[in-house]
């Protein structure tokens, strides 16, 4: 698998409520609720950090997991909301882009 970079749409929403976070495509209104994990990714979606580095990093090194498996669940959440317009995915690193909401 090559490396993949992934960094947040500047066309959401995004509210973070207690230990979660809401975030909402513009594209399509889609709602997502991040839990712990998945917030985790998405703080560090910054377009220039590679995809497994941000699992190695941010979530194995919080959450008691395997690196094999955080990878694998953490390429099936970036595919989710890069469908909807949320996440933007590259197999080189991300320009950082303006005029999200945040």
């Amino acid at each position: 698998m090559s490396t993949r970079y992934i960094a947040r749409s500047p066309k959401i929403a995004a509210r973070k409520l207690g230990d979660e976070m809401i975030v909402m495509s513009a594209a399509d209104s889609s709602l997502f609720t991040l839990n712990e994990v998945a917030m985790a990714i998405w703080q560090s979606a910054d377009g220039r950090t590679p995809l497994e580095s941000i699992v190695a990093n941010s979530v194995c090194e919080q959450f008691e997991v395997s690196e094999d498996d955080a990878l694998r669940d953490a390429e099936e959440f970036v595919e989710k909301l890069s469908q909807h317009g949320i996440l933007m995915v590259s197999d080189q690193p991300i320009e950082p882009a303006t005029g999200g909401v945040r």
